[in-house]
């Protein structure tokens, strides 16, 4: 065996090729050769004896096409034709270099595979533009493998939830969610072997939170976030992540800190700690004041000044509003006894879980999401559940009336009592003021220990009277594509925002959906610290009964839909198409990624039109043309 030189070149070339130094390379590197003879590092750290030809070694740091090193954006810092000693250190930012399961050759042109990293942590490699690029495989949402994500234009987008990253720095784009991806160093050897090189602090998690700042005592500016959900926590981290470092001040209703509603109707058993965003040291490590149990009482545009219910009026330069929703009661007789709840906040699951015994008589009443969800939820754990509802299907509005037959007979197959086109007339109470019973509008009479309200909700936006922001009679307020209310400094987005979206007719509407909120909270930051950043996010949301997850991306109307699959296994699309022959919005059942797909191809300013469907031999082509121009269908 011969020593072979750290510097070599080879002449002839592209590319002047170097030997990687043997710091660079780690034990892992060596644990993942099955394929080639163990190689062994002399003391000499300048040179490498190689036990049979190892070119892998041999490294084209100029990454052109497919060989070479790519230097992603979320290293601070700036790519170098050269990696020195120095940078490849056991001591560096990064890891040293680890030879994965991969080579160029593997992947084509726009595609995707994982790759194990080390023994806790996978790697997405996506090959695009001739470019090799390496991100976290999974997504920081729930964990969804990206590798089945939809693959878009220099981004990846979460077959689960929709929720999109950068592929060029991890970064979260569009969500649900709150980190972003770690980023990794791609280098690649003169026969195609690919190595990545990970920073080290991405690797404790698999996810990686934007660089932040903290309050600076000479900066007198004061931001307000007003709403401690989905929307507000977002708002304040993009705050702080896009440089503000003026007085930031979170205003949350709720006793609790910030966590993932979304969870609540789908299972009541989870603790805020299960729940929680983040935890209070983080708001405190950026300067974040959280003012828990608060609620804004009024709001003062002409003194820039805010009225909130712990007696505290307070000045702002800017303010954020995303103050949601609260659980409609309807006019019903009886319908402040006691155990006649909503599921809208952590108290109301608790105040359920509490009143329950396996003996209760529980009825529902809605058809919707979250009625269906909690009676899904509950079914288990008392005698009976009885939904009753006034369509003569479930979910009949949102998915139309075959999937929701299909929804009925699931729910029934699961011993849930389905009273359609009904109501309640009545809430009969018991001599300790605890409903009893409940009168349907046919005068039939249900046994009934707790009654769930699902009968929608109402925007929390009666603070505004009197503010000079513009209400609507729903109550929510119209927003600029930068949700800027028609009072200057005054952003307002979530579920109170009269906002446009991306889609065909690019319509203003007001959408309580979990991710769109997230989103609105970005935008708006954005734009309060100065930053330019328009409405382009495309409606996302999901439920999960029975162990069934639906997926829907899209809005509008529509007058057909084309169901693709089998309704019986749950393994179906829906193609919802409107009057011009055009499909507004796509759902799915055990059909991941194609609703991500669809919401990919909206993104991009493109539409799907009924020819493209029709047929089902060629009905799903589209999906495979993310990254080319499709024709529009008018």
């Amino acid at each position: 065996m011969s020593c072979i030189p750290f510097s070599w070149a080879l002449h002839g070339g592209h590319s002047s090729l170097k030997l990687a130094a043997p710091e660079a390379v780690s034990s892992s590197f060596v644990r993942q050769l099955p394929a080639i003879k163990r190689w062994q590092t002399l003391t000499n750290r300048r040179n490498i004896l190689l036990a049979a030809a190892c070119p892998v070694l041999f490294c084209d740091t100029r990454f052109r096409g497919a060989v070479g090193s790519y230097q992603s954006k979320c290293s601070n810092q700036s790519p170098s034709t050269t990696m020195s000693a120095e940078e490849s250190s056991p001591d560096s930012e990064y890891t040293s270099a680890v030879l994965v399961d991969c080579r160029v050759t593997d992947l084509k042109e726009n595609e995707m595979k994982q790759v194990d990293f080390d023994e806790d942590n996978r790697v997405l490699l996506v090959k695009q533009n001739d470019r090799l690029l390496a991100v976290g495989a999974k997504c920081t949402h729930y964990g969804a493998p990206l590798q089945t994500g939809a693959l878009g234009l220099g981004r990846v987008r979460c077959p689960w939830h929709g929720a999109c990253f950068n592929l060029e720095n991890g970064d979260i784009e569009d969500f649900p969610g709150l980190d972003s991806l770690p980023c990794y160093r791609v280098e690649v050897g003169v026969e195609g072997q690919v190595l990545l090189r990970a920073k080290r602090s991405d690797l404790v998690n698999n996810k990686r939170l934007k660089n932040m700042v903290r309050r600076k005592p000479d900066d007198q500016r004061v931001f307000i976030v007003v709403g401690g959900g989905p929307s507000g926590a977002v708002a304040v981290e993009t705050i702080r992540q896009e440089g503000f470092t003026g007085r930031l001040i979170f205003v949350c209703r709720e006793d609790y800190l910030p966590y993932d509603r979304v969870k609540i109707s789908k299972a009541m058993n989870l603790e805020i700690e299960q729940l929680r965003f983040r935890d209070e040291e983080f708001y405190k490590a950026y300067d974040i004041e959280l003012w828990l149990g608060v609620a804004a009482e009024k709001l003062d545009t002409a003194q820039k000044e805010l009225h909130c219910s712990n007696g505290y009026v307070v000045k702002y330069d800017k303010i954020y509003l995303a103050t949601g929703c609260s659980a409609f009661r309807p006019p019903i007789p009886g319908v402040n006894l006691e155990n006649v709840r909503t599921v809208r906040e952590l108290a109301d699951t608790k105040a359920i879980l509490a009143s329950i015994t396996p003996e209760s008589r529980v009825v529902c009443l809605g058809s919707s999401f979250i009625a269906l969800e909690a009676a899904a939820g509950l079914v288990s754990k008392v005698q009976s559940v009885t939904v009753v509802g006034r369509e003569n299907v479930p979910l009949k509005a949102a998915f139309g009336a075959e999937i929701g037959q299909r929804v009925l007979q699931l729910f029934e197959d699961n011993k849930v009592v389905m009273r359609m086109e009904s109501g309640i007339a009545e809430i009969v109470g018991n001599e300790d003021g605890k409903v009893s019973e409940v009168v349907l509008v046919d005068d039939t009479r249900l046994p009934c220990d707790l009654l769930i309200l699902g009968t929608g909700s109402k925007l929390n936006t009666q603070f505004l009277a009197k503010s000079g922001v513009k209400v609507n009679r729903n109550g929510s307020v119209d927003v600029t594509d930068f949700l800027e209310s028609n009072v200057p400094d005054v952003y307002v987005g979530g579920d109170i925002a009269n906002a446009h979206i991306h889609g065909l007719a690019h319509d203003r509407v007001t959408i309580g959906h979990y991710q769109l909120a997230q989103y609105h909270g970005r935008v708006a930051a954005i734009n309060m610290c100065g930053g330019v950043k328009k409405l382009e996010a495309v409606p996302f949301f999901f439920t999960l009964i029975f162990g069934k997850g639906i997926r829907y991306a899209g809005h509008g109307s529509y007058k057909d839909v084309i169901i693709d699959g089998s309704m019986e296994d749950f393994k179906f699309v829906a193609y919802f198409i409107n009057a011009a022959d055009t499909v507004t919005a796509v759902a799915s059942c055990g059909r991941d990624p194609i609703v991500a797909q669809f919401a990919e191809l909206i993104s991009q300013g493109k539409c799907l039109g009924r020819g493209q469907i029709e047929n089902p031999a060629t009905r799903e082509d589209w999906t495979k043309k993310l990254g080319e121009p499709l024709p529009q269908v008018r």
